[in-house]
């Protein structure tokens, strides 16, 4: 299989080489071969190339990715540098029970350019209703 991180050997998540090149710091070369997102928490490396094993780990990308562990700050809507903490606020103190609430309250997903800012090179509204999801659980779970 063409998408197993080399190092840790979970699946990984296939992203647009433009998104590689936008996020690996600017002094390293990304090449034109398909990536891959190594979604393992645990696991250092970020994207690998599935062609030759090449990979790039945390520290040599921009941006902290917000499912590894020990990430600070963990942003879900990079493009308006929007953290998990701020959607949880936003439902848990400020009342927000859906995206539309927590895009009024939090500012995310206004100018986006997903492509080039989240690591997976998509829009982050599924992550942010997840996040959603988690509060309002976590809230009743509290009641």
């Amino acid at each position: 299989m063409d998408n197993v991180c080399p190092v840790c050997k979970s699946e990984g998540v296939r992203v647009e080489n433009i998104t590689v090149k936008h996020i690996v710091n600017d002094e390293l070369l990304v090449n034109d071969e398909t990536y891959h997102l190594c979604m393992d928490e645990n696991c250092d490396v970020v994207y690998f190339d599935s062609k030759n094993g090449a990979y790039f780990d945390k520290q040599q990308v921009k941006v902290p990715i917000w499912f590894k562990k020990d990430v600070n700050p963990k942003y879900i809507c990079y493009c308006n540098k929007v953290t998990e903490g701020q959607i949880i606020d936003a439902v848990t103190k400020q009342g927000a029970k859906s995206l539309k609430d927590v895009v009024r309250l939090t500012g995310a997903m206004k100018n986006g350019r997903c492509e080039i800012n989240n690591p997976l090179g998509k829009c982050c509204s599924p992550i942010i209703l997840e996040t959603i999801k988690k509060a309002l659980d976590s809230k009743l779970r509290k009641l």
